[in-house]
């Protein structure tokens, strides 16, 4: 059975920044769930950030490609760099990933961690850019596909292009 890497705080964990959480209610999370196939983690608190925990964005103008490779920093809104904890955050999940087997990832969306499509831009104003944050930018590199809570239908065909005809995976 196919093992799925999902954000904690989509399943109902008060891991988020402010100390809550953002459980989704979708069926086919639920159903994964029953199946024993979510794997839930948050790499911020993995990485050593507390709870609850200033806000934290990437750099304006990187994405966590660049902070895995040393060109850019996380930043806490207060000043503080996280850079380190965001590392270790993504490098944690990327073991947990693998020690599951899991090739899928469900991570929240525009979380400097997490995001996946969209990411803050940095400047804690509330404005979006395209990018990837630091797990997902790892993840990916390394061959795990990652899908933002809002794409679950593209998560589920790419599930079942992993267990092809196992009706667990419709």
């Amino acid at each position: 059975m196919e093992r799925i890497l999902v954000s904690a705080c989509l399943m109902g964990r008060r891991v988020r920044y402010d100390g809550g959480a953002k459980t989704s209610g979708d069926a086919r999370l639920a159903r994964w769930r029953e199946e024993g196939r979510l794997v839930p983690f948050c790499p911020e608190v993995e990485g050593g950030l507390p709870i609850p925990r200033p806000a934290a964005e990437i750099e304006p103008g990187a994405s966590g490609a660049d902070v895995l490779a040393g060109r850019a920093r996380v930043l806490a809104a207060d000043g503080s760099d996280v850079t380190a904890e965001f590392v270790r955050g993504a490098r944690a999940a990327l073991d947990a990933a693998r020690a599951a087997g899991a090739r899928l990832a469900v991570l929240k969306e525009g979380s400097p961690s997490c995001g996946s499509l969209s990411i803050y831009d940095g400047t804690f104003g509330g404005g979006r850019v395209a990018g990837h944050g630091v797990t997902t930018a790892l993840l990916e590199q390394h061959g795990i596909r990652v899908f933002s809570e809002s794409r679950l239908d593209d998560a589920a065909a790419h599930l079942r292009t992993l267990e092809p005809g196992h009706p667990a995976a419709l």
